[in-house]
């Protein structure tokens, strides 16, 4: 069976999906990848991918960039006919899509996440509610990262129940992530990781900080990840600059190596506006590490208050300071214990192979169909 795998970012593809494709072409299937080049497609070849390069406007609206996309995928899905394409993030949902169908090609669609067109209403946001119930009357299966975004889509009447159904997030590798052997530092260390966009609460991060220093609370105070200004969703490196300047965060840019920088903090946090289930705080959960959240969609899936961390109020930095200071203060013994329930979180319901078997599953109901 070939299957494409179309993404916005090769980086994700990698990064995200790597359990997945090993697991496919271990059952014989070809995988082939599609997504722009940013830096990761040698990565995918070596996992044994043949890769398509296209150019995708993550974050614009403009109509000529748009049907672009759409001819580029119709060209390659048209040159490789695959059996099956698995879509991800809105652009490809969509575009490839309405690609896919043109062509009769079978697709599995996954929202991993709402993005900014359910955080913000405006047009592009009513456009982009238009064209996701066009596109999700075609898809076998369309995958959710959490139950009340697959509720939402449902009760907006943008795709029908009957082919919906519900991932743990996009799994995570706990033979990879594995907790190592570590003592509360020093000085007590808060990371954060996330590109950096207003979304993510970054500027509820940086005025929790501020409230901590008023009251003397000393802590190292960590983010990491990309600077991202497109579609002026992202927060401006010169304004990161100002806040390292004053002394707030210490900005570690971007790595490949999350796994020690997580295992150097105490506590991962991510005080984000809502998420599919974010990656970021599965790693720290399958390390093993204590997690603050918002008490909002996605973010609450992996996170229990009290049992391996803390929820805070969304937009809110009085109170993410409060949970940040009550997870200071706690001693090494409620550390160990919240960062051992988070480990059981994510060996028991997180874990890809959960994943990796849902995928299993729509992909037998595809050849059934088309057999």
């Amino acid at each position: 069976m070939k299957i494409c795998i179309v993404i916005n970012s090769s980086w994700n593809i990698y990064n995200f999906r790597a359990g997945l494709i090993q697991s496919l072409k271990k059952g014989g299937h070809e995988i082939v990848t599609i997504a722009p080049d940013d830096g990761y497609v040698t990565h995918l070849e070596k996992l044994g991918c043949r890769h398509h390069i296209i150019e995708i406007d993550n974050k614009g609206s403009n109509p000529i960039n748009d049907f672009w996309l759409f001819t580029q995928l119709v060209q390659i899905y048209a040159a490789e006919r695959p059996d099956v394409i698995l879509h991800y993030t809105i652009k490809p949902n969509i575009y490839g899509t309405f690609a896919a169908t043109m062509l009769g090609i079978p697709t599995i669609n996954n929202v991993t996440g709402l993005g900014t067109v359910f955080l913000h209403r405006n047009l592009t946001s009513r456009i982009a509610h238009k064209l996701y119930r066009w596109a999700f009357r075609f898809p076998q299966t369309v995958f959710f990262q959490n139950q009340e975004d697959r509720d939402l889509f449902v009760n907006m009447k943008l795709v029908r129940p009957e082919i919906t159904d519900v991932l743990p997030g996009s799994g995570i590798d706990v033979d990879k992530f594995i907790p190592a052997q570590t003592k509360k530092n020093t000085i007590f260390t808060f990371l954060l990781i996330a590109r950096v966009l207003y979304d993510k609460g970054i500027l509820e991060y940086v005025e929790a900080i501020r409230l901590l220093r008023s009251k003397g609370i000393q802590a190292k105070f960590w983010l990491l990840g990309k600077i991202d200004t497109e579609a002026g969703l992202g927060i401006p490196p010169e304004e990161v600059a100002a806040w390292e300047a004053e002394g707030l965060i210490e900005y570690l840019g971007t790595t490949d190596d999350v796994i020690s920088v997580i295992r150097r903090s105490d506590c991962v946090l991510l005080p984000s506006y809502r998420e599919g289930t974010p990656r970021t705080l599965l790693e720290a959960a399958s390390l093993g590490k204590p997690i603050i959240a918002t008490d909002v969609p996605g973010c609450r899936d992996t996170v229990q208050h009290g049992f391996n961390g803390f929820l805070c109020k969304v937009k809110d930095p009085a109170d993410l300071a409060a949970q940040m200071e009550k997870m200071m203060q706690a001693d090494e013994a409620t550390l160990v214990r919240m960062g051992s329930n988070s480990r059981k979180l994510a060996v028991e319901r997180f874990d890809q192979n959960i994943v990796i078997y849902k995928y299993q599953q729509a992909l037998a109901s595809v050849i059934a169909e088309t057999t």
